[in-house]
């Protein structure tokens, strides 16, 4: 998930050095001019065995650099021009070869010399690798990608998985949108830098027997965007996900649940070792007091069968009790169907915690766009519709302004 345009007025040189991963360039290429990015690629030589430039000129929509000879520059010199235009420097593909290069400083073809030739204070490298899993594991590359991070640049990835030469394991460069969400990530302001966040998502289900059971219409869109921006901007997060079938966010920790009692159960031990807990959940307020073990038939007398409920713990409202001392800064989220600001008004004095966000439920389960009401004791803010990750990044910009430390 992304929103249109999250690299607008981002210009970036997409440099590929050689290897079969070459194929993805093209797709990561496309997927960052849909962000709003300029792309300017860079090949080595060897990336041009595996990819042509005809194909990255098409996609980038401008001519592939290939030589530090180029006559196309008015003062022959593509390595410093091309590194005083970007906003960042991304190398994907990394080969094996290409970081070692990197790491001791060779600047004997166009792409690592202008990677040498970057002004280190403001155009930042970034190096997604791509080889065979010995290679990776091989002490020198290790040796080599340490140097590389003590010398500044950013290492994405590598993945594992299935490999072009039919081997399984580590050093996969990551996937194209995986590559793009990396950089938009990289370029947002890191305001829960070093802070720990916790964060609930998606609905409950609550057995009746073996094949049903008691849920509601949320799809965990918006608390997963809640915890990919807060990665964005720097927090460590931990999810807490009800039954949804969503992609964990990148560098986010996601723990799996079904019931209420499932989802308080995993919550209250870590939300004391959490500063900041977002619950973002539909959490069932009561479930069956007992579930049949077997599948509940019905016998043709037209008989309903009666179900005994119970209440289902408060998940926020306990987190909300916790000593001062063990007790994370609680957001709540109220989705309603009428009367939102006072219902979430009333939420906010029951449950004791100092915002709650609400919302329209049915008008926004299962869809992509949110309006958010921002209710604390001084008043509402509205954030007005828009993509659920764009009011995701609005919110952690309020928490952020709202939780930090009163300076004096």
């Amino acid at each position: 998930m992304s929103t249109p345009l999250d690299l607008q007025g981002r210009h970036i040189v997409l440099g590929l050095s050689g290897g079969i991963a070459c194929y993805k360039a093209a797709e990561l290429t496309r997927e960052l001019v849909k962000a709003g990015a300029t792309v300017q690629v860079v090949m080595t030589e060897a990336a041009t065995q595996f990819i042509t430039p005809v194909t990255m000129q098409a996609l980038s929509n401008r001519p592939v650099a290939l030589s530090q000879w180029d006559a196309r520059e008015p003062n022959n010199m593509a390595h410093i021009n091309l590194s005083r235009e970007a906003d960042a420097i991304l190398i994907a593909p990394a080969s094996a070869d290409f970081i070692a290069r990197l790491v001791q400083g060779r600047a004997d073809e166009l792409l690592s010399l202008l990677c040498l030739a970057r002004p280190i204070d403001r155009c930042p490298l970034l190096v997604a690798p791509a080889m065979n899993r010995e290679m990776w594991a091989h002490p020198a590359t290790q040796r080599n990608v340490a140097q590389l991070r003590a010398d500044g640049a950013t290492v994405l990835g590598p993945g594992a998985g299935d490999q072009a030469c039919g081997e399984i394991g580590d050093g996969r460069m990551l996937e194209a949108e995986e590559l793009r969400d990396e950089l938009i990530a990289f370029f947002r302001p890191k305001l829960l830098a070093g802070r720990t966040l916790l964060v609930t998502a998606g609905p409950t289900f609550e057995a009746i027997d073996p094949v049903r059971g008691i849920t509601n219409h949320s799809s965990g869109k918006m608390g997963f965007a809640i915890a990919r921006a807060a990665a964005e901007a720097g927090a460590d997060v931990t999810l807490v996900a009800g039954p949804v079938h969503l992609p964990t966010p990148r560098h986010v920790r996601r723990i799996d649940v079904q019931s209420a009692q499932q989802m308080f159960d995993a919550v209250l031990p870590l939300a004391a070792r959490h500063q900041l807990f977002v619950a973002t959940a539909a959490v069932a307020d009561w479930r069956p007091m007992n579930a049949a073990d077997q599948k509940i038939k019905k016998d043709g007398s037209g008989r309903v069968p009666v179900l005994q409920m119970t209440e289902n713990p408060d998940i926020l409202a306990s987190v909300a009790r916790l000593p001062e001392d063990r007790r994370p800064w609680c957001v709540g989220f109220a989705a309603e169907s009428e009367n939102l600001v006072r219902h979430a008004r009333d939420k906010l004095r029951r449950k004791g915690v100092p915002l709650v966000v609400g919302n329209i439920g049915p008008a926004t389960f299962g869809q992509d766009h949110n309006t958010l009401v921002l209710v604390d004791e001084a008043g509402e803010t509205t954030l007005p519709e828009g993509p659920k990750l764009h009011l995701a990044r609005e919110l952690v910009r309020e928490i952020a302004r709202r939780s930090s430390p009163k300076t004096t």
